[in-house]
């Protein structure tokens, strides 16, 4: 009969949450998540098969908690300068990595963030009013600005220039 687990599997998607997002799927080794997770290298393959597995759950609990979390303030957004700044202010860090980094090679993370985009451009198309494609438009600005960094205060300067669109 086999050990009981030593670890709290949630405990561990959150953690691999903030370090996939802060390195991304290539820049985490199974070294690295056995150190930061406190979890032992079996029991990681174990509880989720390999690493590829622990970052499909990570994906997904990020999308779950912060992607879900985003979109329910933006539904109380009442002009696309709160929209905006919404969206450059969120913790997207693991969306933007699995965006850039594993979808165009992972069907299954392409998916995943496809169907995270969508959602927070409904989210904006129904606060405030506006096509779809517009409301795309404003994610992808929004997801730029937050990629960038928002150099030399820009997003604050969209904004002020996007409130007559509401």
């Amino acid at each position: 009969m086999g050990r009981p687990r030593a670890f709290d599997e949630d405990e561990a998607v959150r953690a691999a949450v903030g370090l996939f997002g802060g390195r991304a799927y290539d820049g985490v080794s199974v070294d690295d998540l056995v150190a930061h997770l406190g979890v032992h290298r079996n029991s990681l393959y174990k509880t989720f098969g390999s690493k590829r597995g622990l970052y499909l759950a990570a994906l997904r609990r990020h999308l779950a908690d912060d992607v879900r979390r985003l979109c329910d303030a933006l539904a109380a957004a009442s002009d696309t300068a709160t929209a905006l700044r919404l969206v450059t202010s969120a913790d997207l860090g693991l969306l933007l990595l699995a965006a850039v980094e594993r979808a165009p090679a992972d069907e299954e993370v392409a998916a995943e963030v496809e169907a995270a985009l969508l959602a927070i451009d409904q989210a904006i198309a129904d606060a405030l009013a506006i096509p779809a494609e517009l409301a795309a438009a404003l994610t992808a600005t929004a997801l730029g600005i937050l990629l960038r960094g928002n150099p030399g205060g820009v997003g604050t300067a969209l904004t002020q220039r996007l409130d007559p669109l509401h």
